[in-house]
């Protein structure tokens, strides 16, 4: 394993990006998420996503908006949008967010039962959560060895280049 910033990523690479990079894009909480998706739609590089990462990132703009919108305080999102379906038809924002992903040239991968099943063994090797294993049995599949994330969990993935954001300053934490 190792990792780079994104700012090293070269011309020409196929790359998984995570749902971190389109979270930190919206919010305005990196330049250099916002320039390589930009990359990726001059098809300098090649973004690939899964629908995994897809729904991920839906699920954190949503839960995220409701905040900024004043629709929810911070703390337990999940479970007061739960309780309050009609704030859920509230936050309209992300909806063309994430519509959008796929108009930049981005592939987005299906994820199928193998990919789930081969997904148990890599978070028994690596201890990462449902979601990152089974972005990681995808990429895998897809013979990809290179992720753009904000996710310092992948760096545990011995066989996977990271290229991460740099320039996260406060916003890491807040949109984390």
């Amino acid at each position: 394993m190792s990792t780079s910033s994104l700012e090293d990523l070269p011309i020409g690479q196929r790359i998984f990006l995570d749902a971190t990079i389109f979270v930190y894009h919206f919010f305005s909480g990196s330049t250099q998420c916002r320039r390589l998706l930009e990359r990726c739609e001059r098809r300098e590089v090649f973004g690939v996503t899964s629908v995994v990462a897809f729904n991920e990132a839906t699920h954190r703009l949503m839960t995220m908006e409701a905040v900024r919108s004043g629709l929810v305080n911070p703390g337990s999102v999940p479970r007061k949008l739960r309780q309050r379906p009609d704030l859920v038809r509230k936050v309209r924002d992300y909806i063309w967010q994430v519509q959008s992903i796929p108009t930049w040239g981005i592939e987005v991968l299906p994820v199928d039962l193998g990919c789930c099943l081969r997904a148990m063994d890599i978070r028994a090797a690596t201890g990462l959560l449902t979601n990152d294993s089974l972005i990681v049995a995808t990429l895998r599949a897809e013979g990809l060895t290179a992720i753009a994330t904000a996710d310092a969990d992948f760096e545990r993935v011995d066989d996977l280049q990271v290229f991460r954001p740099t320039d996260l300053g406060s916003a890491a934490p807040a949109l984390a």
